[in-house]
């Protein structure tokens, strides 16, 4: 994709403007890095508030409910006298059971109608663990009754309300992970590009070393060494630990390369004459003229974390329940009889797709915005 172009008859101000103002000037002309950008900051809000978003206990079971399928939410209902009335609601279900084979199927119940609203008060919960709350961005007016927006898993669980629990694991590891990342990758690719010699050489033959082999294997060698009986949080921990150490390397690179470039500008051989200490002047004037391109970086390697937490969730190897995330939530789909049966188990699969494009279309814009003056077909 092409650089974004800054108009200077957009912005007369251009020439004056400062580094991050020409950034979002040629950012805001990426569409689809917008549109990422909106999705990822309501991602990390549904993060934040999971407990709030999430109509229901995840780990609230219904024996009833097994395989619930999802219900359609209705916004107008038919009066008596046949007037139109604003009422959310979803029908309800009526379970049956076929006498020989006790299969169990739902058919919609004409005569019943589940109330559905936001901000509506629900079971009692604590937010972050502290703060005692009762109301819930979305449920059903009845705290009963219960609706079931994208169906219900094998125990009638609200599938729903564990993809929006996942979320705060899956956005968080991955955020996280690449924090971890980038203070290795900073470390030795700043020493590596800033000293070069047999730093460099040092550095550069471990980044090789780790590139040549095989991440797959040495995610899942790594994951099946954690011991089972450890604790969710230790666990996560772990997973977070053993993805960061295997992708910090792609960022010591690129940080490697912007030092490299840097280090011979005026600017940099200014401050040295100055009398700056080597400290002051990779903290105080290397590093904040690269942010830009760090957080591209950021950006782009955060998807990568989200997958390969999924990815080693899903086989089984990364967190386990009881702890909720999008790789564990997918293991359930490995059943193909649960899969024939309740199809909807499929849906972290496409909050992970939506995440995972999301951040690339950000992370393509916040790339393409970094060099605010490249020119078109550069």
């Amino acid at each position: 994709m092409t650089a974004a172009v800054l108009d200077p008859r957009a912005h007369p101000s251009a020439d004056q403007a400062s580094q991050w103002r020409l950034m979002w000037w040629a950012f805001r002309r990426h569409k689809l890095a917008m549109t990422g950008l909106v999705i990822v900051a309501l991602l990390y809000l549904v993060a934040l508030l999971a407990e709030f978003f999430a109509p229901y206990d995840p780990d609230a079971a219904v024996a009833r409910h097994v395989y619930h399928p999802p219900q359609a939410v209705h916004f107008f209902d038919t009066a008596a006298d046949g007037s139109w009335a604003f009422r959310p609601h979803v029908q309800g279900m009526r379970l049956s059971r076929d006498r020989f084979t006790l299969q169990t199927t739902y058919a919609p119940d004409p005569g019943q109608k589940i109330d559905v609203g936001f901000f509506v008060k629900g079971t009692p919960y604590k937010l972050w663990g502290v703060i005692e709350m009762e109301r819930r961005f979305f449920g059903t007016v009845d705290p009963t009754q219960r609706a079931y927006l994208i169906g219900a898993d094998r125990l009638g669980r609200d599938m729903l309300s564990r993809v929006v629990a996942g979320t705060r694991i899956s956005m968080s590891i991955g955020l996280v992970g690449v924090g971890m990342s980038l203070v290795l990758g900073i470390i030795l690719g700043g020493l590596s590009g800033y000293y070069g010699g047999w730093i460099d050489a040092t550095v550069q033959r471990i980044v090789e070393f780790k590139l040549a082999m095989p991440t797959i294997p040495i995610w899942l060698g790594l994951s099946a060494a954690l011991p089972m009986d450890w604790p969710p949080m230790a666990r996560y921990f772990a997973i977070t630990v053993i993805l960061s150490l295997i992708g910090w390397t792609e960022l010591a690179r690129v940080v490697r390369g912007r030092f490299l470039s840097l280090r011979t500008e005026d600017f940099v051989t200014a401050a040295r004459l100055d009398g700056c200490s080597e400290r002051r002047t990779i903290f105080r004037h290397m590093l904040p003229s690269m942010v830009s391109h760090i957080i591209a970086s950021v950006s782009l390697a955060i998807p990568g974390m989200i997958l390969a937490e999924t990815s080693l969730s899903f086989l089984g190897l990364g967190l386990l329940p009881p702890t909720i995330s999008w790789g564990v939530l997918l293991k359930e789909a490995q059943n193909v009889r649960s899969i024939a049966q309740a199809p909807w188990l499929f849906a972290p699969g496409a909050a992970v797709c939506l995440a995972v494009l999301a951040l690339n279309f950000l992370g393509d814009g916040l790339r393409d915005a970094s060099d605010p003056y490249a020119q078109e077909g550069r």
